[in-house]
């Protein structure tokens, strides 16, 4: 725990503007891939055909699009940042793996392992110093 507390420490003195826009564009990418998956559910379905008989159809459609949509929101406000890509990480670790499985798309294996990794990243570097995580931490 102590490792957590000195890392958020070192986030918050080296926070930038440009890792707050990064975090923002990430929630709002998020946001909108849960809305498109919201409103294309065929298109989803598609999508995780190759893995289909391991986990079932509507297990997956009701977490992915849900999680995507909540998780964007939550992200590109900064509010349970870390929790909202904790939930993140199964969903992008899949679409990793059904590149791998299924038939291989470089544009969405580039795009899902580049948004794991930034994902990845904002697990350990926190919500930053402009969010609502921070802002509420300083109303105590």
């Amino acid at each position: 725990m102590g490792t957590i507390k000195s890392l958020n420490k070192w986030a918050n003195r080296h926070t930038y503007y440009p890792l707050d826009i990064l975090r923002i564009a990430l929630g709002a990418f998020l946001f909108m891939k849960g809305v498109f998956f919201m409103s294309n559910l065929p298109v989803l379905i598609e999508l995780y055909e190759p893995v289909k008989p391991i986990l079932g159809d509507m297990l997956l459609v009701h977490y992915i699009a849900p999680a995507h949509f909540v998780g964007g929101v939550l992200i590109a406000f900064g509010l349970l940042t870390r929790w909202a890509v904790i939930a993140q990480l199964p969903i992008l670790i899949g679409a990793v793996l059904i590149n791998f499985i299924g038939e291989m798309n470089p544009g969405n294996l580039l795009l899902s392992i580049s948004v794991l990794l930034i994902c990845i990243f904002f697990l350990f570097y926190g919500s930053g110093k402009h969010s609502v995580d921070k802002y509420l931490k300083m109303q105590k």
